[in-house]
């Protein structure tokens, strides 16, 4: 016990073994619906699930576990959502290329941002963000968080009238259950009860029980399938190596700038958030041991492709993790082991409802709006590009078009208020990328 106290930090960073377990726990009983997701997602472009499962589970404990011995930094690691619905639906079933060829992409665009971390080029580019804007993409991802966890919890509904989104039934099991998890997370918090979030989510699984909204599983296959590893470098059934096939085709290179642009600008804005919960991100913006956790990230893109799991990310869901008192890699190591427990019992996990993780989403989401006092809203520069970046993260539903908002907005107001000088040049570059990408992607 002594030896990973000393080898994590963990007294130095004033917490303790429990609450690194409890915080790993929390983050990972956040984050459990990919070891579900993805794989049901990834069926729908022609991978077994069972492989899709297996490379899921296998690539996130092994690439969590060695951002959390390299970078000792609460930040699990995952397939991403919304990257894996760009090789889903965009690659395969939209451009119509074989899944292999949609990793094989993956692991391109992974190892052009690993090159450019290598090169120093990212994590420069974090530091030329203005620090009202890196607190304003916490906030938005905290705004994202809750409203994820609204969702999943029935309390709030998709619309289709004017009015876009709606209250729901509370009367429903499944709303019901959000608003036990809500309660109690809400309760906990207050009372700063150790693993409070945790205590939510476990309460309101057993809530779910007589409700019906906590279901038995109802898949009992506990086998690994590794057919889609090495991906990127088998043969899609014309007999083509998909790795070449990338290259060959010009017009799957711009979905790789596409992925390259959402790897590369998510992560920075997960990280910030996170820091600043983990006190690892100073208030002026600058966040401890980036290189390694940049490296670990970019590599992780990567793996995701080559494992066939789609490109792996740091998770802002470990923010709850941080919430619940994480502060070091020994909170990976427990999500690690529990990924890896999951690629042999995934469907022990899917008994945790969406709707039991709602209290601990919005709580999180509650935790970084705090935030919002350190912007100085009475300057126009900044005040109006921060408000472009929190609104437009949840209202796209992605981390990276939101700062794309920010980034551009930002550019442009400092233009016409003549203070285009101050805008550093990788501002500029940033802000012409994520613009040549919105008009390419649209």
């Amino acid at each position: 016990m002594q030896a990973l106290d000393k080898f994590f930090k963990v007294s130095e960073r004033n917490s303790t073994l429990g609450t690194e377990f409890m915080g790993g726990l929390t983050t990972f009983l956040t984050m459990a619906y990919i070891v579900v997701v993805n794989p049901g997602m990834l069926e729908q472009a022609g991978i077994p699930f069972h492989a899709a499962l297996t490379a899921t589970c296998l690539g996130a404990a092994i690439m969590t576990a060695i951002m959390g011995l390299v970078a000792n930094r609460p930040l699990a690691m995952a397939s991403g959502m919304g990257l894996n619905a760009i090789v889903t639906f965009s690659l395969v079933l939209g451009v119509g290329v074989d899944w292999r060829v949609g990793m094989a992409c993956v692991l391109v665009e992974g190892l052009i941002t690993l090159l450019l971390v290598l090169c120093g080029l990212r994590e420069a580019i974090m530091d030329s963000i203005p620090v009202g804007i890196q607190h304003a993409i916490g906030i938005g991802i905290g705004i994202f968080v809750a409203f994820i966890g609204l969702k999943n919890g029935g309390i709030i509904v998709l619309s289709n009238d004017s009015s876009l989104i709606t209250m729901g039934a509370v009367t429903t099991p499944t709303a019901i259950v959000a608003i036990v998890s809500i309660v109690f997370a809400a309760i906990f918090q207050a009372r700063n009860v150790r693993g409070g979030l945790l205590w939510s989510i476990l309460i309101a699984t057993v809530v779910g029980i007589p409700l019906g909204v906590t279901q038995a599983p109802s898949d009992w296959n506990f086998g690994l399938d590794f057919s889609t590893f090495a991906a990127p470098f088998q043969r899609t059934p014309d007999g083509t190596l998909a790795i070449v096939q990338v290259f060959a085709e010009p017009i799957l290179l711009l979905w790789v700038f596409s992925m390259f642009m959402s790897d590369f600008f998510d992560t920075m804005g997960t990280v910030f958030a996170v820091g600043q919960k983990a006190n690892f991100a100073t208030k002026d913006g600058k966040v401890e041991d980036i290189r390694k956790i940049l490296t670990v990230d970019s590599a992780s893109a990567a793996a995701g492709g080559f494992f066939g799991a789609s490109s792996i990310t740091t998770y802002a869901e470990s923010v709850s993790g941080a919430a619940a008192g994480a502060r070091t890699g020994l909170s990976d190591m427990v999500v690690a082991a529990l990924f890896l427990v999951c690629a042999f019992l995934a469907p022990l996990v899917d008994v945790i409802s969406e709707a039991a993780t709602a209290g601990a989403l919005i709580v999180v989401g509650y935790l970084m709006m705090t935030e919002i006092a350190s912007i100085d809203w009475h300057d126009m520069c900044i005040a109006f590009p921060v408000f472009l970046t929190i609104i437009g993260i949840p209202l796209t539903g992605s981390i990276t078009d939101g700062i794309g908002y920010g980034f551009i907005a930002y550019c442009l107001v400092m233009v016409v208020m003549g203070r285009a000088r101050e805008i550093h040049p990788l501002m500029w570059g940033s802000s012409i990328a994520f613009l040549v990408a919105f008009i390419l992607i649209a």
